[in-house]
């Protein structure tokens, strides 16, 4: 009788084994400098000073940041520029895909962009934006229109942001949801085709429903990805001009490492990480992630 329990102890000892090496990278890398963070979010710590505990005085301070809030609302503003555009986009290119080729060549360009270190790619932009000698702007006066200073102008920085961005992630999107298409049965084109469907409605009745747990992820993934855009900014911005693209990431960077508002910065990315959950439960809530239509 009792062999089965020394049994079922040794799997049990074997199986923490294999988890243990994870278990400790959590705690290490995870775990410890999330729960350090959050004491430091409590403090006025200066890097040059010991840190004093000020209790929710970053937090009071932050309600009342001018900074913070202009920030928040040029963040909001590229998550509003970006994601729509990206999953149009996106979507358009999956489904030509879906319908005309599976080229393995167009594949490849389409994630090339993707693959390329973001600095790369903002200096590359930096280059063909550039209002004197940028591509763009040459093409913009053979044309007999006049040249754009599209990243040293406050209207026109964080659409150009945008679209750098785009650019670089709309290949690797698409494939995601061209992925999704292929799991899709043709017997269920077919049964919409003899129940006498036209394209647009097996589209928006078929295919979009079928989509939705790729699109969830898509968005949710993207979403959260475009409210912690650093990289970009920093390569041809740096949150100008006239803070017209400075965004919560690199408003925290300003307060660390400019400011050296430590206590402060881990602030802000404390309230940045609840919003990112906020809005990620809300999309999926309201996308029912959960639920499949399969």
């Amino acid at each position: 009788m009792a062999r089965p329990r020394r049994r079922l102890g040794r799997e049990s000892l074997t199986a923490f084994l294999f988890v243990l090496p994870s278990l400790i990278g959590f705690i290490t890398f995870f775990a410890v400098p999330a729960v350090r963070g959050l004491w430091i979010s409590f403090t006025n710590w200066d890097l040059l000073r010991p840190a004093q505990f000020i209790g929710l005085g970053n937090y009071a301070r932050l309600l009342q940041d001018g900074e913070f809030w202009n920030a928040l609302t040029v963040t909001i503003y590229y998550v509003l520029l970006n994601i729509p555009l990206q999953t149009v986009l996106a979507m358009v290119i999956a489904v030509m895909m879906h319908r005309l080729t599976d080229s393995v060549v167009i594949k490849g360009l389409l994630i090339l962009p993707w693959l390329m270190p973001p600095v790369v790619v903002g200096l590359i932009w930096l280059w063909i934006l550039d209002p004197n000698l940028g591509i763009l702007n040459v093409a913009l006066k053979s044309l007999g229109l006049p040249a754009v200073a599209f990243l040293g102008l406050p209207q026109w920085a964080m659409p150009s942001i945008a679209m750098i961005n785009i650019w670089q992630y709309v290949g690797y999107t698409a494939l995601l949801i061209f992925a999704g298409l292929q799991s899709i049965p043709p017997s269920v084109y077919e049964a919409a085709s003899i129940d006498g469907a036209s394209e647009s409605q097996m589209f928006w009745k078929v295919t979009v429903p079928l989509l939705r747990p790729v699109l969830v992820f898509v968005l949710v993934t993207s979403v959260i990805g475009s409210f912690q855009i650093f990289d970009t900014i920093a390569i041809t911005t740096k949150g100008g001009p006239v803070n017209a693209t400075k965004v919560l990431n690199w408003y925290i960077y300003e307060q660390a490492f400019s400011r050296f508002n430590m206590g402060y910065a881990t602030t802000i990315s404390i309230v940045l990480f609840l919003i990112l959950i906020v809005v990620s439960l809300i999309q999926m809530r309201l996308l029912r992630a959960g639920e499949s239509d399969l």
